[in-house]
């Protein structure tokens, strides 16, 4: 049985951060490897409860209490087994998911958390991270064809769950290599891409294909996707970024957040000798105080600029969770403070950019901004400005981190005779299917920019749906996917 006193014997911990100045020299993860000790006496503080909420709030339904025992056990083949149930890619969401399971412990009530992202990880890692991952190909064949578009974390879980199930299955990414936001979205820092590259080859050994570099619309058009494939699976993700309205938002050196992003990836892929959008030497403003504003920051920290301040239009959360009005076991509304944070910059909370002011040659140089007050009271968001606390600060490099309106429109939903939703997603039915008969949705295009355990999950439920309309009689196993909202994340 588990430690009934564990919880009571060690403090919560995770893993050890590189100082800073020694990763700001590379792109490195961040992270350090955990030690033995450490991890069997995090493990110790899983109590097995009655009822693990943290089941509840891991949209996969991960089986935590089992595979923190069996760690405990130093069972780590069993560990692993327990993991796989229920997520494809448990070294993707220990890197990059933030943990609404750690918010659902039942230990969160009145001590700290599980340290149950730690645990995760290190389950994954710990056969070697240069270890191949072994495939696991169908036993048999079903004859049918399967077309996945988008290879971020929904389409691979599709593919690889539909391959599986013994479907043929080509995955089709209009970038140059698969991985979606994990390859060309989020930083060398948080996820290093030999990882995807690892996975990715565990696939292809399953039987997955690559069509990389096909843009399904512009060059294949959707009606020969689904003329060439028995069933077709949308997971183009989310990746139309919010605007801002701001005077002098024409200005050259404000950008989406992305492109920042992108461009940066590329680099460190060794896919283009520089970037066009870096931050060396130019004063950083980045506006949105999310995760991809924490990227961008990590990002220009290493492209080494002169200074970088973030914005957040809230006033700052506290630092613990907030009774009556921040009830467990939800996600709590705290400050999120990420690795980035302690490597520089200023963070202004409650603040917003007026306008954007340009030299002579129409580039961004200043930025008028001041405190401000948001009321949401009438259920529309309305932002003042504060009297009083108006001040320019340098701004030769502007990142708009503001979140997602959705997916693209683009080419391919006007050829399958879809339409985005007033969220900028696809509608489906409760078999994941759209309006156009065999074509199923996941991931973002479907709900929204969101976790990359929803996407995982989605993958997983439309993947199940799509072999269910295929009619094969080979079994796949039921996907966990809650149809709780997204505990606020």
């Amino acid at each position: 049985m588990p430690n009934p006193n564990g919880f009571l014997e060690y403090p919560r911990k995770t893993s050890t951060k590189r100082p800073v100045p020694v990763r700001l020299r590379d792109w490195r993860e961040v992270y350090e490897q955990p030690d033995g000790k450490l991890l069997k006496e995090q493990a110790s503080r899983c109590m097995d409860c009655g009822i693990p909420f943290c089941h509840n709030g891991c949209p996969l339904g991960n089986r935590i209490p089992e595979w923190n025992d069996l760690a405990r056990q130093d069972r780590w083949g069993d560990a692993l087994e327990q993991l796989y149930a229920t997520n494809n890619f448990p070294e993707f969401t220990g890197r990059l998911c933030p943990a609404p399971c750690e918010g659902a412990c039942v230990l969160g009530i009145g001590d700290d958390p599980v340290s149950i992202k730690t645990m995760e990880q290190a389950i994954i890692d710990h056969g070697g991270l240069d270890t191949p991952l072994e495939p696991q190909p169908a036993a048999r064949k079903t004859g049918k064809l399967v077309a996945v578009i988008g290879s971020g974390p929904a389409g691979l879980a599709a593919a690889q769950q539909l391959a599986r199930a013994g479907h043929a299955v080509i995955v089709y990414e209009r970038d140059d290599a698969p991985g979606g936001l994990l390859r060309y979205g989020i930083p060398d820092f948080k996820i290093e891409k030999h990882l995807v590259d690892r996975r990715v080859k565990q696939m292809e050994a399953e039987g997955v294909e690559f069509a990389c570099g096909v843009n399904v619309g512009v060059d294949v058009s959707a009606e020969e996707i689904r003329e060439f494939h028995d069933a077709v699976v949308i997971a183009t993700g989310a990746l139309e970024g919010r605007e801002t309205d701001q005077p002098g938002r024409e200005l050259a050196g404000i950008h989406q957040a992305m492109e920042h992003l992108t461009e940066s990836n590329r680099v460190q892929a060794g896919k283009a000798p520089f970037a066009s959008i870096d931050a060396k030497d130019k004063h950083v403003v980045i506006i949105g105080g999310g995760d991809t504003g924490a990227d961008c920051l990590g990002v220009a920290h290493r492209q080494g600029a002169a200074s970088v301040r973030q914005l957040d239009l809230y006033p700052m959360p506290p630092e613990v969770r907030e009774g009556v009005k921040d009830p467990w076991p939800t996600w709590p509304l705290v400050v999120r403070n990420y690795p980035a944070h302690e490597e520089g910059g200023e963070r202004n909370f409650g603040a917003a950019a007026l306008e954007f002011v340009g030299d002579e040659h129409g580039h961004v140089r200043q930025m008028r901004m001041s405190e401000v007050t948001v009321d949401k009271s009438t259920g529309k968001r309305v932002v003042q400005p504060v009297e009083g606390t108006h001040q320019t600060v340098p701004a030769d490099l502007v990142l708009l981190a503001i979140g997602f309106s959705g997916t693209e429109d683009q080419p391919m939903l006007g050829q399958l005779g879809l339409q985005r939703n007033a969220r900028g997603a696809l509608d489906c039915g409760p078999d994941w299917q759209t309006d156009a008969p065999g074509v199923f949705v996941a991931g973002d295009a479907h709900r929204g920019a969101s976790l990359i355990v929803w996407a995982i999950a989605e993958g997983r439920a439309a993947a199940a749906a799509a072999h269910s309309y295929l009619g094969s009689g080979s079994e796949l196993p039921a996907p966990v996917v809650p149809t709780s909202q997204d505990l606020r994340a």
